[in-house]
């Protein structure tokens, strides 16, 4: 494919804003829902929200400069990881700094394991079963989290209203995506939470929060709730290395995905400061009390939309998003998207994660066998069970033990590595 400049190009001023924008624009959403899901897992005030995103934003504006110009050095996107997502929510019930000390220890080990060369060991572990099943099973167990929030009964609207809501925005989203072409496909998550946002606040008048919106919050705030003092749960520590395993996973994915788009020289460099800076990163995430960022494989869509994989382009879209975090009202408004809307946009981007999973495990010129079905199937059947078990059950396991065992993500993974690298992998079992 041919593109109008190259990786290390510079574009004329006036275009690199432009098309800075259109990253920026892509950046936002995950912020704000991965922001609001948080909240609502935390139960947060209206003004400890917009402090948290503000936070995020910034987190994530400073990863994203530092991977252009020093890490990984390609046109890649990043946001926040909805992996670690799924340990903030399988550790409810333990205190915010165990589960944000986690987050800076996963990324510090990231970060020596690629540093010290120890990682590509670790990539044994990514057969294409365990990475199908890691994706899929990362959409699967967030399923229970989407429900609440799309049948919240608050500000009383009925939860039979917001599920008719919530299944006319998805399967709209997914209309809009099917007849639009270029950019425009690619920010669908962008316009299905404004579109969404405002039709559910016409139909729903009441439900539009002014208590913080117009209350700014001073900058000693957004400088505060550091993790100084390390505190560990081991099982809490546990369930974020296997969630740190699927960040991984991801990171590399993500990064490998420009190979065949622009073949940028020195790969096995760009993995390794990639990684590396990822760690990093989610380091500074754990010590700001936010949760981490990782990079995002939606970009060789957008430069094949643009024509543009200049990695300078994305320097706007980080300077857009380091001067958002500063703006306390700019941030109200993405916390004061409807918790249905929320969902229904979740729903929209897990779909993708599934398919992805799909098209990892169904590799064109390789014959699935019944047992690469069983290494994908039952860890996600025994993920989604985990993942809905009441909370009386939950509650009557051992606490130490309780982030691990009630963790559908990380009973998934459990299983696939046991089943692929373990049960099926004995060589004196016979092929089926």
């Amino acid at each position: 494919m041919q593109f109008k400049y190259g990786l290390d190009d510079k574009p004329p001023f006036v275009e690199l804003l432009v098309l800075g924008f259109q990253w920026f624009a892509l950046s936002i959403p995950t912020v704000a829902i991965i922001g609001k899901v948080v909240g609502s897992v935390q139960i947060l005030a209206p003004l400890d929200l917009i402090g948290y995103i503000q936070k995020m934003l910034f987190v994530v504006s400073v990863a994203l400069f530092s991977q252009i110009l020093w890490g990984h050095r390609l046109p890649l996107v990043l946001g926040p990881s909805t992996v670690l997502l799924i340990g903030i929510i399988s550790s409810q019930g333990f205190e915010v700094h165990a589960v944000y000390s986690s987050i800076l220890l996963g990324g510090l080990i990231l970060t020596v394991l690629s540093i010290s060369g120890l990682f590509r060991y670790l990539q044994r572990l990514f057969t294409p079963r365990v990475v199908a099943t890691v994706l899929i099973l990362i959409a699967l167990t967030l399923a229970p989290t989407v429900m609440n929030l799309v049948t919240v009964a608050e500000q009383r609207v009925p939860p039979i209203m917001n599920l008719v809501f919530s299944v006319a925005l998805t399967m709209g989203s997914f209309v809009c995506y099917r007849l639009m072409r270029g950019i425009w496909r690619s920010t669908v998550i962008l316009w299905a939470l404004i579109g969404g946002s405002s039709l559910y606040f016409l139909i729903f008048p009441h439900c539009f929060v002014t208590d913080a919106l117009f209350r700014g919050r001073p900058v000693s705030f957004f400088f505060s709730g550091f993790t100084t003092n390390l505190s560990i749960e081991p099982g809490v520590l546990v369930s974020f290395l296997f969630c740190f395993f699927a960040l991984s996973i991801n990171d590399l994915g993500s990064i490998q995905s420009m190979k065949e788009l622009i073949d940028p020289p020195r790969m096995g460099q760009r993995i390794s400061r990639g990684i590396t800076f990822t760690g990093l990163a989610n380091m500074v995430a754990g010590l700001f009390g936010v949760i981490g960022p990782v990079n995002f494989s939606l970009s060789p869509g957008v430069i094949t939309a643009t024509g543009n994989p200049s990695r300078f382009t994305l320097l706007p879209a980080s300077i857009l998003l380091f001067l958002l975090s500063f703006s306390p009202f700019a941030v109200s408004l993405m916390g004061n998207i409807p918790p249905v809307v929320v969902g229904s946009v979740l729903v929209y981007i897990l779909s993708y994660q599934v398919a992805a999973g799909l098209i990892v495990a169904f590799k064109p010129g390789e014959v699935f066998e019944l047992r690469d079905g069983l290494v994908v199937g039952l860890p996600a059947l025994l993920g989604t069970v985990v993942a809905f078990l009441p909370a009386p059950v939950l509650s009557s396991f051992p606490p130490v033990l309780r982030p691990i065992i009630g963790n559908g993500f990380v009973i998934g993974v459990l299983a696939t590595l046991i089943l692929e690298h373990g049960i099926f992998s004995l060589k004196y079992l016979k092929k089926p």
